[in-house]
């Protein structure tokens, strides 16, 4: 899962986004929005008009995603600010990539201790 704040869906920043974010040549389903043909120009895409009620047979992660996403903010952060979204939905994407890798992180903690870098040791008299 990728996201990104935009100030809105064109073309323009649905290629950015497609650039930054997907590999080419990836199927990549999609709602029927205009802006969203522009995906067609580097993966495999579908697209379809789809009623709310049948947004769950064609796009299911979508509801997931998004109710993840508000309980993540609302939850941990009881609102967010516009300054700093970006982050947030980093940090919630991060936590929803890995969510099934709970028994790699005592391995992943080990690692990132055994190769990160001493700082050096300073007097705090």
């Amino acid at each position: 899962m990728s996201a990104q704040v935009v100030d809105s869906i064109s073309q323009k920043t649905v290629k950015r986004f497609v650039d930054e974010c997907i590999s080419p040549g990836q199927t990549v389903r999609t709602d029927a929005f205009r802006s969203m043909n522009v995906i067609g120009q580097t993966q495999f895409h579908e697209s379809r008009v789809t009623p709310g009620k049948e947004a769950g047979k064609w796009l299911p992660w979508v509801h997931i995603v998004i109710s993840n996403l508000k309980t993540f903010l609302n939850g941990t952060f009881h609102g967010v600010s516009g300054g700093y979204l970006q982050e947030y939905l980093d940090e919630c994407c991060y936590r929803f990539n890995r969510r099934f890798w709970e028994n790699e992180l005592p391995f992943r903690l080990l690692n990132a201790c055994l190769i990160h870098k001493p700082l050096p040791i300073t007097d705090f008299r």
